[in-house]
């Protein structure tokens, strides 16, 4: 099988240069940042989250909601820009989300979010920019 190609490609040393040393270790290492660490777990503004690897528009902030988990959560992301697939890491098996862009590893999506999908997007705080309406 051949590794999935993605439209924004960048060398190991171009993704350590564009992000900071915690952004590398989440986004292109599958690392989780602490909970309740990052400022936009609190952003509360219109606007739009978008991947800190590649700038792409990944969740609107009127689909954001409090989980009470420590990490930004939404209940469903901008259509076509994230992708899933199977984590069996840690002794557990859940669903990676990352971006459909670039390839960077955003967080995870559980079945336990509220109403109208049911979704809960747990995402990593440091793999997003914010930039308001």
């Amino acid at each position: 099988m051949a590794p999935h190609r993605f439209p924004v490609v960048r060398t190991e040393q171009e993704w350590r240069e564009r992000l900071t040393p915690e952004q590398y270790i989440v986004m292109r290492r599958h690392g989780t940042e602490e909970p309740n660490s990052c400022a936009l777990l609190h952003e509360k503004r219109a606007g739009t989250f978008a991947c800190a690897g590649c700038d792409a528009a990944l969740f609107e902030s009127k689909l954001k909601f409090e989980s009470g988990t420590g990490w930004p959560s939404f209940t469903v992301p901008v259509k076509g820009s994230v992708e899933e697939e199977v984590d069996r890491s840690h002794g557990m098996m859940r669903t990676e989300v990352h971006c459909a862009t670039c390839g960077s590893h955003l967080g995870h999506v559980f079945p336990d979010g509220p109403p109208p999908t049911g979704l809960r997007y747990c995402i990593n705080g440091v793999a997003l920019n914010f930039t308001p309406a």
